[in-house]
């Protein structure tokens, strides 16, 4: 089983939901499923597990979940599947469910359940045929490259006046500032939020040139406890994220200095938690996807470096997973930021080159976040790495982040 979370955005770049692609079989390692596709989830719905996982309050208040469902999976027990509220989940279908008195039927009883529906892949040509499967959706997947989006207002605004458009395949920072500067879908989805930034945007704010400061301090081949300790001093919101987090982990909750914190968390965690907490107070005035973003690449690559045969390296690993989106973070070329902060060669070359030794776990993070599920097969294939493996340490890492984001 593989399974990855997308985010979907409004016109003023706010993530608004997310979608759940998943695959239950591996095309390379068992190329039989080929034969079965049909079947592929029928019985258990796979994201509803992740749903659970990392738990709608990690998301938002009000975000919308997309959880794919297909011909078959749509006749089982969803309701008893899914642990989250039911109004905040969009069962997501394509044309393999037919516009027949029996699917019409099992659509409408699931919505009596409290879900809403939304189509994807359906071809403009299909519209009318589907009417009565439409006529049933909240939501609707449209490629951008392939739809006449002025037609398609005045075509779904007349038939359908409370559907929501969605745009896919947006690759492009161009595409999407194109398309929202017209309002012209209301969410968005695609590969253009991990566009790298290829030219200087602002000078850095103070704060996080303070923070940059920090992330040297601990970056150091050996730094000592009481120097990071002291320089956490000097922010009160480290500070408190700190004993919080301590306090958190301890049964007592007698923690109340900075330097008996760091001496409960010793180095190496001491400097997990600074780079952990000095990114989320990066992003603090950036969409809170990045924050959510590099976290989850950065233990979800922690998580499957010992596969790669790369557990020595396993804390560059997370750095290297948490700084992948630093040119987001600070609005720069990726290689100006990297010349802010002290990181070893290793992480540069993954970072900038897209080569080195550690580099192919975060080639596999990156196409397995992308729901790029061959090429994601052909290196687990490579690497000896089974789909539980890679499901599990995803599923770990999305929980990892529930809990850290839970502590205020």
């Amino acid at each position: 089983m593989l399974a990855t979370l997308m985010p979907l955005f409004s016109d003023n770049m706010e993530v608004r939901a997310y979608s759940i692609f998943a695959q239950k079989s591996d095309a390379l390692l068992d190329p039989m499923s080929q034969s079965t596709s049909a079947l592929d989830g029928a019985g258990v719905v796979t994201g509803l597990e992740i749903v659970d996982k990392i738990g709608l309050e990690t998301l938002s208040d009000d975000h919308m979940v997309f959880v794919e469902v297909n011909n078959v999976s749509i006749f089982t027990d969803i309701a008893g599947q899914c642990f989250a509220p039911h109004d905040r989940v969009v069962l997501l279908i394509d044309p393999s469910v037919k516009p027949t008195e029996m699917f019409v039927n099992r659509i409408s009883e699931i919505i009596g359940e409290g879900f809403k529906f939304a189509m994807r892949k359906l071809k403009p040509i299909e519209f009318e045929n589907y009417r009565p499967i439409l006529e049933k959706c909240s939501y609707i997947f449209l490629d951008h490259r392939n739809i006449d989006i002025e037609k398609a207002h005045k075509y779904f605004s007349h038939m359908y006046k409370d559907m929501k458009l969605c745009a896919v395949n947006v690759n492009s920072r161009d595409e999407y500032d194109l398309l929202s500067s017209n309002a012209s879908y209301d969410l968005y989805e695609g590969e253009f939020f991990r566009t790298p930034i290829t030219k200087g945007q602002k000078e850095l704010a103070p704060f996080k040139v303070t923070y940059l400061q920090l992330l040297n301090v601990v970056n150091e081949s050996d730094f000592e406890l009481t120097d990071a300790a002291g320089v956490i001093g000097q922010d009160a919101a480290l500070v408190v994220r700190l004993l919080e987090m301590v306090n958190h982990m301890t049964s007592n909750r007698g923690v109340s200095s900075v330097r008996h914190a760091a001496a409960l968390l010793g180095q190496r965690e001491l400097k997990k938690w600074i780079t952990t907490a000095v990114t989320k107070e990066l992003c603090s005035d950036r969409p809170s996807e990045i924050t959510r973003m590099s976290m989850i690449r950065a233990r979800f690559s922690e998580n499957i470096a010992k596969y790669f045969e790369l557990e020595p390296f396993s804390s560059e690993i997370f750095l290297m997973g948490l700084f992948s989106v630093l040119d987001q973070i600070l609005e720069k070329p990726m290689e100006e930021c990297l010349e802010m902060v002290k990181i070893s060669t290793d992480i540069k070359q993954a970072l900038l080159n897209h080569k080195g030794r550690i580099y192919p776990v975060l080639e596999f993070v990156l196409n397995y976040e992308d729901a790029n599920w061959n090429e994601v097969s052909r290196i687990m294939l490579l690497n000896k790495i089974s789909k539980n493996m890679a499901y599990n340490a995803y599923l770990e890492a999305l929980d990892w982040y529930r809990k850290i984001v839970s502590i205020k």
